[in-house]
């Protein structure tokens, strides 16, 4: 169960890299905790980093071993899963990221 847990969690980190990574790739501003709403591409791109190099290291952690996957992997899934929902919920109804003068 521990371990589901871990990867569970190491797919919400993977999968949070993603949207920071598309806004420094595209050039856009993005909330990140290092500096608020208006990060700039860099500090998105260092966040995409800092959350893609945790949630890494965290599966490998927790789901390291010969053979092949087990539960992990669907708990790593359901977290990227989680996630992903989560973000396309909140940003269709709070639009926290958008460009609130388009």
């Amino acid at each position: 169960m521990r371990k589901s847990v871990g990867a569970f969690a190491a797919g919400v980190l993977c999968a949070n890299s993603l949207p920071h990574l598309a806004t420094a790739v595209t050039g856009h501003g993005h909330l990140t905790p290092l500096r608020g709403r208006d990060s700039a591409p860099g500090v998105n791109a260092l966040w995409a980093a800092m959350n893609l190099a945790a949630g890494l290291a965290l599966l490998r952690a927790t789901a390291r071993g010969q053979g092949r996957w087990d539960v992990r992997l669907v708990a790593f899934d359901a977290g990227a899963a989680t996630f992903a929902a989560w973000m396309a919920i909140s940003e269709s109804t709070m639009r926290v990221n958008w460009d609130q003068g388009a």
